[in-house]
């Protein structure tokens, strides 16, 4: 399953090399989530391959909507709207993180 790091990457094994992916989530206190696998079809991976496209799903969604009030957008409705983009953005950037990481990987 996922382990959680305090911002340290876990490491592999010198006998086999797992896969470790930054997964799209956090766990307590918001530290990042590890999953370290051989297996690349397993159901964690599945799961955080599903939430990544949701995230994204979700951004771009949100984007489009934001792009929609800018305009007439009252000050309170900026605000959330702020906030919305700053989730998930940084949803965004955590699935780049991730995928880029799983690209070096592979190299």
């Amino acid at each position: 399953m996922g382990a959680e790091a305090d911002g340290q990457e876990p490491k592999s094994s010198p006998h086999s090399p797992p896969e470790v992916r930054l997964l799209p989530w956090t766990g307590a206190e918001g530290k990042p989530c590890y999953l370290i696998t051989d297996e690349h079809a397993g159901p964690v991976s599945r799961l955080a391959d599903t939430t990544e496209s949701v995230q994204l799903g979700m951004g771009r969604e949100l984007l489009a909507h934001a792009d929609d009030i800018l305009p007439d957008a009252p000050r309170g409705e900026l605000r959330f709207l702020a906030e919305c983009l700053t989730g998930a953005l940084r949803d965004a950037l955590r699935v780049a993180d991730s995928r880029g990481r799983r690209l070096k990987q592979l190299s």
